[in-house]
């Protein structure tokens, strides 16, 4: 288990560095190496159902909006929806489109309770790119980590 542990290690520090109140914050290919080490981890993916449908998904991923379509407003239900599909026990890894609504969701788990949260840098579709589309520049489609099309 040693590299899963160098892994967990970075993933700390950068959340330390940041200031950020949750566990860690895991690149993409690095969150698929803790999630297939840690059969009790979960990953969360808070974009929305146009995103799931029109974007991709993640297989195995648990989906619970962050923010309603096509309102984006805050999802009231959140936590409840959390918490009748992932144990507070579990590592919980949190993934949107470019990782600030997971960023957000990472916070709030942790605050009702979740202590072993952690973010995914770069999210599903990463930066834009020159040209001003994501899906190239970072994230887990670009890193070609699992997600198959709706």
């Amino acid at each position: 288990m040693g590299p899963i542990i160098e892994i967990l290690n970075k993933a700390k520090l950068r959340a330390k560095d940041e200031g950020l109140p949750y566990e860690g914050a895991f690149l993409p290919k690095e969150a698929l190496l803790f999630l297939q080490e840690d059969s009790s981890a979960r990953l969360v993916d808070v974009r929305t159902q146009a995103e799931w449908s029109w974007v991709g998904r993640i297989p195995g991923a648990v989906e619970i909006e962050w923010q309603v379509f096509p309102s984006m407003q805050a999802n009231p239900n959140f936590l409840e929806h959390l918490s009748l599909k992932v144990p507070k026990e579990s590592a919980v890894l949190f993934i949107c489109r470019s990782g600030v609504r997971s960023n957000k969701a990472a916070i709030a788990a942790f605050e009702s309770g979740y202590l072993n949260c952690f973010n995914v840098l770069e999210g599903f579709e990463g930066d834009k790119d020159s040209d001003g589309h994501r899906g190239l520049k970072g994230g887990w489609k670009a890193a070609g980590l699992p997600w198959i099309q709706s």
